[in-house]
């Protein structure tokens, strides 16, 4: 295989995790809406507590795979990649997610506090779009920090998760539980995409690897703790982390060994991976929508099956929903448009960059 086609393999893999991420983080918030909803619990709960541990910081490891490629770049083009990208998205979808949520804004008292509800997003991320917002953070920071041991950045990330911090904080609580994902991303972008490779030349011993994953993650997540304040083994501390980066590199193996099988719904997986940030940003409105519509028409009883159609309603719903605004005046919904980037970074954009889904 020539050089091309290796980095495009190697790149698939990312989509197709990318998509795997995406799909439980919509399942996550569906199924649990839905259940609150219809009061009770579906096949797909279980689902959703199986994957817990490891969700979030698999989406951040990976967000972090890409992070050498550019952290020694010049703050001008480095801001526009990873910070002025994603506060465009985040300033944007937080008014119409807002708008959407709150309504109509009538008279001098409706606009100050809705105007002091979007100040406030500004310190404190607001409902699903915090991800995008800790990408942005986490980037400076680490940054910021690139000339520290390796040992001691991963070592202290490792301590802030390790601590389960409790302040009320959205931004405070999700950096300290999360940062030490996206920072070993970072540090071992190249043993994670060897580790890739490996699983899909060895493809036996990579599934028994993810066989003996599943069974352990399955006991640790869905077994109660006897500690109050953590409801599961698997959200214990010290466990809670093995867990979350054992999870990430399951679902790099995973993602690895459903590219080199190929077929419609590899490609669908991708296909969603590549437009993750789509889904991202896009997701709530539909989700909500054809929840309100299934508990108020009754239509489906089976909270399952319920939950399953609002999962499939806010996925396709921002896909179809980009297709359309493609090419019109309205693409600025998902495509930063050039008055919003800095006028210093008119540069080409790597393969590498454009695969994340990051680049601007």
């Amino acid at each position: 295989m020539d050089q091309a086609g290796d980095t495009t393999g190697r790149l698939a893999w990312v989509d197709v995790a990318k998509g795997i991420c995406i799909l439980l983080v919509v399942m996550m918030h569906s199924v649990t809406g839905t259940g609150e909803a219809m009061g009770g619990e579906g096949f797909l709960h279980a689902v959703v507590a199986f994957a817990k541990p490891f969700r979030i910081p698999d989406f951040f490891l990976l967000s972090g795979l890409f992070m050498g490629r550019v952290i020694d770049r010049d703050w001008c083009l480095f801001s526009d990649r990873r910070v002025v990208h994603f506060a465009y998205f985040y300033l944007l979808w937080l008014v119409i997610q807002s708008a959407a949520r709150y309504g109509k804004i009538v008279g001098d008292d409706g606009s100050a506090a809705f105007a002091a509800h979007l100040a406030h997003a500004l310190v404190e991320p607001y409902s699903s779009l915090w991800f995008i917002y800790l990408l942005a953070v986490f980037s400076v920071v680490t940054k910021l920090l690139r000339r520290m041991p390796a040992a001691l950045l991963l070592g202290g990330a490792a301590l802030l998760q390790i601590a389960d911090i409790r302040s009320g904080s959205t931004l405070i609580e999700e950096f300290c539980a999360r940062y030490v994902y996206f920072v070993a991303g970072y540090l071992f972008a190249e043993r994670i995409f060897a580790l890739a490779d490996t699983a899909r030349r060895r493809v036996g011993l990579a599934l028994c690897g993810l066989a003996a994953w599943a069974v352990a993650e399955g006991w640790l997540a869905l077994t109660p703790s006897t500690e109050p304040t953590y409801p599961t083994l698997a959200s214990l501390p010290l466990v809670g982390l093995a867990l979350g980066g054992l999870g990430a590199l399951a679902i790099v193996v995973a993602a690895a060994l459903i590219t080199r099988t190929g077929g419609p719904i590899a490609e669908s997986i991708r296909f969603c991976g590549q437009r993750s940030i789509v889904i991202y940003l896009a997701f709530s409105l539909p989700m909500a929508a054809t929840r309100e519509i299934l508990v108020r028409t009754g239509v489906i009883a089976d909270i399952g099956l319920a939950s399953l159609t609002v999962m499939i309603s806010a996925v396709l719903l921002p896909l179809l929903l980009e297709r359309l605004v493609r090419g019109t005046p309205l693409k600025f919904l998902f495509v930063r448009p050039a008055r919003f980037r800095l006028a210093a970074t008119n540069v080409p954009t790597s393969p590498a960059l454009r695969a994340t889904g990051l680049s601007g």
